[in-house]
């Protein structure tokens, strides 16, 4: 039985170490347990890792000598994230039905055209394909099928109609759409196209409920939804608040400093930075200061020199980038609200596609894929460098983008401002089509 070491613990060290084949020293936990399947004495073995650019997860396998019975799962040990995700997935060949995915325990899987829907929290986490997915749902449904043909043999032929027709979207006769929501934050859906948008994938990020919370223990079950006291915004200018939080990377205890800011010729923000001791991780984040703006607004500029990659840019959590010669897209939220530069806008697209992406290291990854992806890392070096003649766009429905004018007041030649109107779909992502703004006070 493997013990991890005191002397670990108060040196400082992580419990969890980056898997790797070439490691022969870090060896499972063993703890002898019950075997379900018939109530002997079997074994688990237990091993906390770390997967690159990805996150800590709890592999465990368990065996039993007396049936031959075996089981093997995966739980995250990592941190829950700020928001929920939502993939939406419209199935179109048998080329997608390989899209790797990632479904975390606390994940929502369903499949509108049959209606058919998997509970959160009924399934344990997996690293597996749409296919893999497909056949796991119907191992599922088969598992007690022979008592049913026993006792109730109408629904256990209810089923087996229902098994032929998940089986059937195996073929992709017809598209169907495959949606994992996981208000945990933690399950994902391969993009084969990255960095290109893919037309056929679509991600959302939600603000999870009180229900939710409770679900994932970030709440007590008596914890009154309570609003917390509005801070005095004057207090707020003249000073920088720190408050305790964890590390995005390492979990460890670190602080998290706020401060608003006014930022000339735009708005007031909230600027947010964390700074971790242990591991050396360092994040910033901005929020808007103000209310979602009456119209959207795009941001176009004209990369022609390389003093443009100083100028300030405020991208806030609902803005995109577009590179439209790179025919390149990056959807709201993935990189959060930043407020940085636009060489430092454009350092960071390059670490979320290329260097943290946990798709093209270890033996995930594909050659056509990793070559794509390489390439795409060294245009955006040519870009910072000046090599490159390209146009890059922040549209932000919500309006609370910034791209610096190094003219203001004067107009900036190489840069232009439109303001639009939002379509349907927008203000249905900022969840305003849904928001009261007259009269709800007269309602009870």
């Amino acid at each position: 039985m493997s013990v991890i070491s005191e002397e670990n613990v108060r040196g400082g060290g992580s419990v969890f170490k980056d898997i790797s084949a070439e490691d022969d020293d870090w060896q499972p936990t063993e703890i002898e347990s019950l075997c379900m399947n018939c109530y002997q004495n079997g074994m688990t073995r237990m091993l906390l890792t770390r997967i690159p650019f990805f996150k800590e997860i709890i592999v465990s396998s368990f065996s039993c000598g007396n049936c031959g019975w075996s089981n093997t799962e995966i739980q995250s040990a990592g941190r829950i994230q700020e928001q929920g995700v939502c993939y939406t997935l419209k199935v179109k060949t048998r080329q997608d039905l390989n899209r790797e995915v990632v479904k975390a325990d606390s994940a929502t899987t369903r499949i509108p055209e049959l209606d058919f829907e998997i509970p959160p929290f009924t399934q344990k986490g997996s690293l597996s394909t749409i296919e893999g997915l497909l056949d796991r749902a119907v191992a599922g449904l088969e598992q007690d099928q022979p008592v049913r043909r026993a006792t109730d043999p109408e629904v256990a032929e209810r089923i087996d109609e229902f098994i032929q027709k998940l089986r059937k979207l195996k073929d992709v006769e017809n598209e169907f759409t495959l949606v994992i929501e996981d208000p945990a934050g933690n399950s994902f859906i391969e993009n084969p196209l990255a960095p290109q948008k893919d037309e056929a994938l679509t991600l959302s990020r939600f603000k999870r409920t009180v229900q939710q919370d409770m679900q994932l223990g970030l709440r007590a079950d008596d914890d009154l939804d309570e609003e917390p006291a509005g801070n005095d915004l004057e207090t707020m200018r003249n000073e920088v608040l720190v408050f305790n939080t964890n590390c995005p990377e390492c979990n460890a205890p670190a602080s998290t400093n706020m401060k608003l800011v006014q930022i000339p010729h735009f708005k007031e923000v909230v600027i947010m930075a964390t700074n971790c001791d242990s591991c050396g991780h360092r994040t910033n984040e901005v929020k808007s200061g103000g209310a979602t703006e009456e119209f959207g607004t795009k941001i176009t500029l004209h990369i022609t020199d390389t003093s443009d990659m100083t100028r300030d840019v405020l991208k806030s959590e609902t803005c995109s980038v577009i590179i439209p010669e790179l025919e390149f897209e990056l959807g709201m939220a993935a990189l959060g609200g930043k407020f940085t530069t636009l060489e430092g806008l454009l350092k960071d697209i390059k670490d979320l596609i290329v260097s943290k992406n946990p798709f093209i290291c270890g033996d995930s990854c594909v050659t056509d894929r990793v070559q794509k992806l390489s390439e795409f890392g060294e245009k955006i070096d040519k870009i910072i460098a000046g090599e490159m003649d390209v146009h890059v766009v922040l549209d932000d429905p919500a309006g609370n983008s910034y791209l610096q004018n190094v003219y203001a007041p004067d107009p900036d030649p190489e840069m232009t401002a439109e303001k639009y109107t939002r379509s349907f779909e927008q203000n249905e992502d900022l969840g305003l089509n849904d928001m009261k703004t007259e009269g709800y006070q007269e309602e009870n």
